[in-house]
């Protein structure tokens, strides 16, 4: 097993070697991403190799850089530094290993000053100029982020790449997300907490996401570094999946894993891509089970302040899963009880199957979105209520029936002849009318 050495913020890990070993060099190659590294004259010829062997052929490169022409927008720096107005610590919104994040507004339309021009919330991250990391992140966003489309992924609005005597400045713009990350919510006390259906709802949001990139796109992305703080609430508490620095495209056909560089977070990497660097999409599929139980418990993955038994959440959690009397003292107290606790069960019990030990034995993200509906769906209101709401306005028509009856046989000399006449013509319409009462409650409940 390598060893690894920490970043400053203590977030990610890494072996000593910052390329993925899996990929062939080629001198010849001219990528995207390479003509942006040549722009600083302070990165050796070495270095900027190493940003190629983010791009696995030359026609995916191509393919990323057609796409991205024309979907993102390129700022400049003076443009996003007036946004931030200069970058000023009130608006920064996050601080991470890799760079800060302001809150800014943008003109949606380029040019002019024109006052008629919408403007745009956004959030705007600027990588430390002497990063050589969050450089190759940097591109490594641009790359992926710049072709996929999914309402559980965050949108880039544009980048800017522009050298000066100061430096390389290198920043993102993205969609803002008022309600920012789902650790903030889960560990931030000033925050209301979280709803048991709300929690849910985010668990199936982020699983759509990472079901996306797995296995609805042209190729495979294995996300890599999913934690709750990289998934971003937006006003309705939708969740996005941020951050694609450490993303990287999943094997090519007919292979099972690539082996890279092992990076990603403390407390959510897979044992296995760990220990060999093998790296498959099962190892996102890990990632998830441990936000699983981050929430259904409200603790961070590892947490150095609880003793030492305590510290590591899936080796604290054992001991009462296994005993369904004890379960419920590991469920987040801030819900203060107000939850499913057969619908907290369930959502362990996905969660284990997220973190078996085999990998190919963890469900694909699409079977962990189709499980998680399911469960969603037990905390719904119970379907008797529904059908006892429409019995109701079936027993109220038969009485109107009656009544209108009541009235036809008294007010004319008809007889027997036509009394039976008048009954069978409303029982056909009664049962019509209850039938359409049937179907219209089995498609509303089918539309939730």
């Amino acid at each position: 097993m390598k060893c690894f050495h920490f970043t400053n913020n203590g977030e990610h890990r890494r072996a000593d070697g910052d390329v993925d070993a899996v990929v062939s060099r080629s001198s010849a190659r001219v990528s995207w991403a390479r003509s942006l590294s040549v722009a600083s004259s302070s990165v050796d010829t070495t270095r900027r190799s190493e940003f190629d062997s983010d791009c696995n052929s030359i026609d995916f490169c191509d393919s990323l850089s057609q796409r991205r022409a024309n979907d993102l927008r390129v700022f400049e720096f003076a443009e996003l530094k007036s946004a931030t107005k200069g970058f000023n610590r009130a608006l920064m919104i996050g601080e991470g290993g890799f760079g800060c994040v302001y809150r800014g507004v943008v003109k949606t339309v380029a040019g002019g000053g024109n006052s008629m021009d919408e403007c745009l919330n956004v959030a705007i991250k600027q990588l430390n100029r002497n990063g050589f990391q969050g450089h190759k992140e940097w591109i490594n966003e641009v790359n992926f982020l710049g072709v996929v489309n999914h309402p559980n992924l965050v949108k880039l609005v544009g980048y800017c790449a522009e050298d000066d005597e100061r430096g390389i400045q290198r920043l993102l713009v993205y969609e803002l997300m008022s309600n920012k990350s789902l650790e903030d919510h889960l560990l931030g006390r000033g925050n209301s907490p979280l709803s048991w259906m709300t929690r849910l709802r985010i668990a199936e949001g982020a699983a759509r996401g990472l079901a996306y990139l797995h296995e609805e796109m042209d190729f495979q992305l294995i996300f890599r570094d999913l934690k709750t703080s990289n998934i971003l609430l937006d006003e309705d508490f939708n969740p996005k999946l941020s951050d694609f620095g450490l993303a990287r495209e999943g094997p090519a056909a007919g292979l099972t894993h690539v082996s890279t560089v092992v990076v990603g977070t403390v407390g959510y990497a897979a044992p296995e891509y760990v220990q060999t660097g093998r790296l498959t999409a099962k190892s996102d599929v890990w990632s998830f089970g441990v936000v699983l139980y981050e929430l259904i418990t409200g603790r961070r993955a590892v947490e150095r302040n609880l003793p030492r038994n305590e510290q590591k959440l899936i080796e604290w959690v054992k001991p009462y899963i296994s005993d369904s009397k004890k379960f419920h003292l590991i469920i987040d107290p801030r819900l203060e009880g107000d939850y499913s606790l057969k619908s907290a069960h369930k959502l362990s019990s996905l969660a284990n199957k997220c973190l078996t030990k085999n990998p190919k034995s963890r469900p694909k993200m699409s079977e962990v979105v189709e499980m998680l509906g399911n469960i969603i769906n037990d905390v719904l209101p119970p379907q008797e209520e529904t059908e006892a709401e429409a019995e109701t306005e079936t027993r109220v028509g038969a009485e109107e029936s009656d009544e209108g009856r009541d009235q036809f046989e008294s007010g004319k000399e008809g007889g027997n002849y036509m009394r039976k006449v008048f009954e069978f013509k409303e029982l056909v319409s009664l049962r019509n009318r209850s039938t359409g009462r049937l179907d219209w409650r089995c498609w509303m409940q089918g539309g939730r």
